[in-house]
């Protein structure tokens, strides 16, 4: 009787917890179905009068929704396939290969884990301004292709790592060269950690506001996340539209989570 009184009072939290995470949530889509001045009433209100639906439509006709998707994607899509390949490749690298200062290399990579953000960014925009590559998609899109990312790159050599060495040994004695193994015999093994590595790059990517702000200059270059500020006005937002668009951009990520959710929490566990 003692032990289900706790499960009870566990259960009781985690549902206040998850409601408490789903808030956020619920209250955008709320405020894309009403108008602005409903938003700002006091005491608030729990749901619209009117489910205003249009607001999904006018933020087509308000901002060029459909040009800024198309940017994002053409900045998504390579950055994919770059750092899932070299995340891949570096992984297999410092898992299976040996050459000389493997591990000094690999607790520099380490390393660039704990520098934040901010440390980096003046001297990589020197760098891209030096390269004339400024309101272009190269500094979003060429770093992907290097790694993509300690983090990355430690995860990928981890799931090479607990893969049986004898797999490799039993290629070599057959005739099979190192290219060859990781093609063919270890490549489809971690087939889930490569989804993991292309779940995080997606969302980073679709969410990635900082990046495009720094880099961007010309509008008709924005992505999604970027575009989103055309929406805000100097003195008077519609934040109505604003909310719709915020939930219009957030349905891809959560779609893509509900299709990977039980690879994603398998292999993080």
């Amino acid at each position: 009787m003692r032990s289900r009184g706790w499960k009870i009072i566990a259960y009781c939290l985690l549902l206040f917890g998850a409601a408490l995470s789903l808030l956020p949530f619920f209250w955008m889509v709320r405020s894309a179905l009403m108008t602005s001045s409903e938003i700002f009433q006091f005491p608030p209100k729990m749901l619209p009068d009117h489910w205003l639906w249009g607001n999904f439509i006018e933020i087509f006709e308000v901002v060029e929704f459909g040009l800024y998707l198309k940017n994002t994607l053409f900045i998504l899509i390579p950055v994919l396939i770059g750092t899932v390949l070299t995340s891949c490749m570096c992984g297999f690298g410092f898992a299976r290969l040996q050459f000389p200062g493997k591990n000094i290399w690999f607790t520099l990579i380490i390393a660039t884990m704990m520098l934040p953000p901010a440390v980096t960014l003046i001297p990589t925009f020197m760098l891209w301004t030096e390269l004339g590559a400024i309101n272009t998609y190269w500094p979003l899109v060429f770093p992907s292709f290097f790694g993509g990312g300690g983090f990355f790159i430690f995860l990928m050599r981890q799931f090479f790592m607990s893969i049986p060495r004898e797999l490799d040994e039993a290629a070599l004695i057959d005739g099979a060269n190192y290219v060859q193994i990781f093609v063919f015999v270890l490549l489809p093994l971690v087939k889930p950690a490569l989804l993991v590595v292309a779940f995080f790059t997606f969302t980073n990517v679709w969410n990635d506001f900082f990046g495009p702000l720094i880099y961007l200059n010309d509008e008709s270059l924005f992505t999604l996340a970027l575009g989103l500020l055309q929406l805000q006005g100097t003195y008077t937002s519609d934040w109505n539209l604003i909310m719709a668009a915020a939930t219009v951009m957030t349905l891809p990520a959560i779609l893509v989570f509900f299709l990977g959710q039980n690879i994603l929490l398998k292999v993080l566990r």
